[in-house]
């Protein structure tokens, strides 16, 4: 089943001229590994990138390369690997959910992590980085139940991993890239047929409706 909803293209831009922070890149390269529509797209971008070098000044042309370096450098698992052809096997191993490059800041697939209770079924883990903008974690939402109800501070990124989730304006499946800011108010909820695993990043705390959730807020962390 081919990705419906795909990283915009503003973010796309961003990530290939290296100007997202750490949090926002781990989530576009994780959906790169698992979108080739996205992948394809970014090849276009990189492409016409490099015909606009082809057209500076030398000792610019070198600037531009170093910081194109550069923001490769930043992930363990370059989109050049993830969009490499695959050589053939004569059986495949079973797919992941956790991909690469985000099972490289988690050192292990999603069966084998140590989740922490975030309360009413669901769980989380933080994930440690360093930009010092961006709040990462791996969610574990209970299967046909809800997300307390949310508006945001910033932006949000939430990818699907595993299973779906919907939240009143459209489906999300794994791949699936949701782009949310202060203008969205909504409410996941789990699909029933499995839980659903996202990998959410934030650059301001979720605003929630309920005052209770509000108080416990900063215990939470979210």
């Amino acid at each position: 089943m081919s990705v419906q909803h795909q990283v915009s293209d503003e973010l796309l831009l961003d990530y290939a001229s290296g100007s997202l922070a750490e949090g926002w890149s781990i989530a576009v390269a994780t959906h790169l590994a698992l979108c080739p529509q996205s992948r394809a797209r970014l090849a276009r971008i990189e492409a016409a990138g490099g015909t606009m070098l082809e057209m500076v000044d030398v000792d610019e042309k070198q600037d531009m390369d170093t910081a194109w370096q550069s923001m490769r450098a930043r992930l363990d698992a370059s989109v050049a690997t993830m969009t490499a052809p695959k050589p053939s096997k004569p059986k495949a191993a079973p797919t992941p959910v956790v991909p690469e490059p985000l099972r490289s800041y988690l050192g292990r697939d999603a069966d084998q992590l140590q989740w922490k209770p975030l309360g009413r079924g669901a769980y989380h883990i933080p994930i440690k980085i360093s930009d010092g903008e961006t709040s990462v974690r791996l969610l574990r939402i209970p299967a046909g139940k809800p997300v307390p109800e949310h508006s945001h501070g910033g932006r949000e990124l939430t990818l699907v991993l595993k299973g779906s989730f919907h939240d009143g304006h459209a489906r999300f499946a794994r791949g699936d890239l949701e782009e949310a800011d202060e203008t969205l108010q909504h409410q996941p909820i789990a699909d029933k047929h499995e839980d659903c695993i996202c990998l959410a990043v934030t650059d301001a705390p979720l605003r929630f409706k309920s005052r209770f959730l509000r108080l416990v807020q900063p215990i939470l962390g979210i």
